[in-house]
């Protein structure tokens, strides 16, 4: 478990420490407030991490050179140095990891000129097994059919969460014992999309009581319940393992977001180490209910990313929404509903507000 992340002049954070959950993590700010970037630090360190525990070398170089690869590949700047915190002068950016068992615990850094290399402080004694999940906003099952290998063959524009996410897409469903815990976690998606997700010939389909129907012709909303249906089946969201979820609620109707924050919740409770990045107050409101009714208990934490004046973000951060300050977004969503309610119960701009006609 990922206890601790540490960093210093990454990308819009000066100095930041985010003391984790062992289930869920929630990331809330408004937009450029780095959530998504917090997730792909941690994602990134943690994916080479599950590559150098199948290979045979584990030196320094070795690892420094394959995180420098793996940021630059993810957060896809022109130099390893544009990650670092832009300010006069040269800058250090620090980044350290600590987990439950500190024999994981990772240290490194890079400056500003730096090009293609980390300098690693302290390298894991162990490694981790499982490889982690990144769920980005869009979905990926449409354009699954020969993007693994288009993009190990030639130059894409895209981060490598989505060839990352695609490979475990592409994974055989998983067999055994654990068949009964996944059909329990695939069981409400399924009533969701009405139907179940298969594979043919490369290409993914939605099977229905009517019919199969090619994905690419079901909603996106459902082609993304699809997408966690299908990591689910495979094994990659189950038992132990980490999954970095950015905005769960993209191109989601509220009832949809209902199905998702309960599968975030049980996904947790199954002993996934969670972290999602939202600025939707009615994703958050729904976990807080779920939390409340039905998953207490679970060890969560909530992080407020807050934009300065300078464009500095600092982090408040607690165990629940009301101790990680306020956030622009939320409120916004707050201040329309109130201005709703005075409009339909008249207590501003009702027709009484109007002028008298002459």
């Amino acid at each position: 478990m990922l206890t601790a992340l540490k960093i210093k002049n990454l990308t819009v954070f000066p100095s930041a420490e985010f003391e984790f959950g062992k289930n869920l993590n929630v990331m809330v700010g408004e937009n450029g407030s780095g959530k998504s970037h917090i997730l792909k630090a941690a994602y990134c360190a943690m994916s080479v991490n599950a590559k150098m525990s199948k290979g045979s070398a584990s030196d320094k170089d070795t690892f420094a050179t394959a995180l420098a690869e793996k940021l630059l590949n993810v957060f896809r700047p022109d130099e390893l140095g544009r990650l670092a915190r832009r300010r006069q002068g040269r800058a250090a950016c620090h980044i350290g990891y600590q987990f439950d068992n500190d024999l994981f615990d990772l240290s490194v850094s890079f400056n500003t000129s730096s090009k293609g290399k980390v300098t690693v402080k302290q390298l894991p004694v162990r490694w981790e097994q499982k490889h982690p999940v990144f769920i980005p906003t869009r979905e990926l099952l449409t354009i699954y059919p020969g993007f693994v290998s288009l993009y190990e063959m030639t130059y894409l524009p895209f981060e490598e969460t989505w060839r990352d996410t695609c490979v475990l897409l592409g994974a055989p469903l998983a067999r055994g014992p654990r068949e009964s815990k996944i059909r329990k976690l695939l069981s409400p998606l399924e009533e969701a999309m009405g139907g179940t997700v298969e594979v043919t010939s490369g290409r993914f389909y939605l099977k229905l009581a009517s019919g199969t129907m090619e994905m690419h012709l079901v909603a996106e909303g459902l082609r993304k319940l699809a997408m966690v249906a299908r990591l689910i089946a495979t094994g990659s969201l189950l038992d132990k393992g980490y999954l970095f979820w950015d905005e769960p609620e993209s191109n989601l109707n509220p009832k949809i977001i209902k199905t998702v924050a309960k599968t975030i919740l049980h996904i947790a409770n199954s002993g996934i180490q969670v972290f999602i990045a939202t600025h939707s107050l009615f994703l958050l409101r729904e976990l807080h209910i779920l939390q409340k009714r039905e998953f207490e208990g679970l060890d969560t934490r909530c992080f407020g990313l807050h934009i300065g004046k300078d464009g500095a973000v600092s982090v408040k951060q607690g165990s629940s929404m009301d101790e990680v300050g306020s956030i622009a977004a939320l409120d916004e969503d707050l201040q329309q509903s109130e201005r709703y309610i005075d409009t339909e119960t008249g207590a501003i701009g009702g027709d009484d507000s109007l002028p008298d006609e002459d």
